[in-house]
């Protein structure tokens, strides 16, 4: 016989960004200056990622499309591949994203993608404390996740393999 399995999200949702921390506010104007920065001539739609770091350094990422579609890259993936490309070893302490359409000023609900979700699981695993995640959601207000775990509950691990 089947048994059922529930699995229990806590999510902080945030009415507005006076709600923030400021380094969450930090961070997701950094994320919304990345945005700016994308390169996404086809879809027009521009993700920024903001990494905040143990000793408060910000990095910043953002979506890079690619006329031969899928060669392009998701603004996390891109935060997240280039910090550890320069701080190997350096500890997350918050990912921040957000995106608008490039003809509109209002940020929209930036929820990342199952690639991205499984990336950031695996700096989470890599750095063995949990990362927080904040994404930008509609009409102002905002997501806090305590961990990527709660985005994936079921990643894919090394101990998979």
């Amino acid at each position: 016989m089947a048994t059922k399995l529930t699995i229990n999200i806590n999510i902080d949702v945030l009415e507005s960004a006076a709600e923030l921390s400021e380094q969450e506010l930090k961070a997701m104007e950094l994320a919304q200056q990345a945005a700016a920065d994308a390169y996404a001539p086809y879809s027009n739609f521009l993700v920024g990622a903001a990494l905040v770091l143990e000793d408060g350094t910000m990095f910043k990422g953002s979506n890079q499309e690619n006329a031969a579609y899928p060669s392009g890259l998701c603004a996390e993936r891109t935060a997240l591949f280039g910090l550890s490309a320069h701080y190997p070893n350096a500890k997350i302490k918050l990912l921040a994203v957000t995106a608008r359409r490039r003809h509109e000023q209002e940020f929209l609900p930036a929820m990342p993608c199952g690639a991205c979700r499984q990336v950031m699981a695996e700096y989470e695993f890599k750095q063995k404390e949990p990362i927080p995640v904040l994404l930008q959601a509609a009409d102002g207000k905002f997501y806090r996740f305590k961990s990527v775990a709660d985005l994936l509950p079921f990643q894919f691990t090394p101990e998979h393999l």
